[in-house]
C-alpha cells in the first residue's frame, strides 16, 4: 500500500510505504522514500528518507535510514544517517547508530550506541572489544590542571544579575 504526497508523477522520495496492522512481511524492504511499518518484519528494512516502527509495529532485521522514529520494537542494527527519535513505548534490542539521538523517558534500549559523525567507523566484527584509548584523556589524566579560582567572570556576572558586572567584593 503506497501513498503519494503531491500529485501524479510524484518523486520517489515522496512516497510513503505502508505495511499495515496485521500485515507480515519476510524479506528486505526497500524504498527511496519513506516506509511506516504498523505490521511485522522479519528481515532488513532500508529507506532513503525515513523508517517510521508504529507502536503496534515490529522489525526483526536491520533498519538503515537518514531520519527513524521508532514507538514499536526493532531487534538488529539500527542505523539512521540524520537523527533518530525513540519514543516511550519502543522497546530496542541491538547496536544502534545514530549522528542525534532523542530518547523518551519509558523507551527501553538493550544494546551498544555510536552517535557522532562518524559512524561509518564502527563495525559488528568490533562488537566486545574495548574501545581504543582516549588519548586526551591519557594526557589530562597525566598533566595537572590549574585551579579555576577566578577564572569564570562570565559565571558571577549571571548571579549578579547585571550582564557583564562581576559581583561586588568585599
Amino acid at each position: 500500500m503506497t501513498k503519494e504526497r503531491g500529485g501524479n508523477g510524484a518523486p520517489e522520495e515522496n512516497v510513503i510505504s505502508i505495511i499495515g496492522p496485521g500485515m507480515h512481511v519476510t524479506g528486505e524492504c526497500t524504498t527511496d522514500g519513506t516506509i511506516r511499518i504498523e505490521g511485522t518484519v522479519q528481515g532488513a528494512v532500508r529507506a532513503g528518507k525515513a523508517v517510521v516502527v508504529a507502536k503496534e509495529g515490529a522489525v526483526d532485521g536491520d533498519v538503515i535510514t537518514q531520519d527513524a522514529v521508532i514507538s514499536g520494537r526493532v531487534h538488529g542494527l539500527l542505523v539512521a544517517e540524520s537523527r533518530l527519535e525513540f519514543q516511550a513505548t519502543c522497546r530496542i534490542e541491538g547496536e544502534i547508530r545514530a549522528r542525534r539521538m532523542q530518547l523518551e523517558e519509558g523507551a527501553i534500549l538493550n544494546g551498544t550506541v555510536q552517535m557522532g559523525e562518524t559512524l561509518g567507523e564502527a563495525s559488528s566484527d568490533r562488537r566486545g572489544q574495548a574501545p581504543k584509548a582516549d588519548k586526551r584523556a591519557n594526557r589530562d589524566a597525566q598533566e595537572p590542571r590549574p585551579a579555576l579560582e577566578g577564572v569564570l567572570p562570565e559565571r558571577a556576572a549571571v548571579k549578579s544579575g547585571r550582564p557583564g558586572t562581576a559581583p561586588p567584593t568585599d
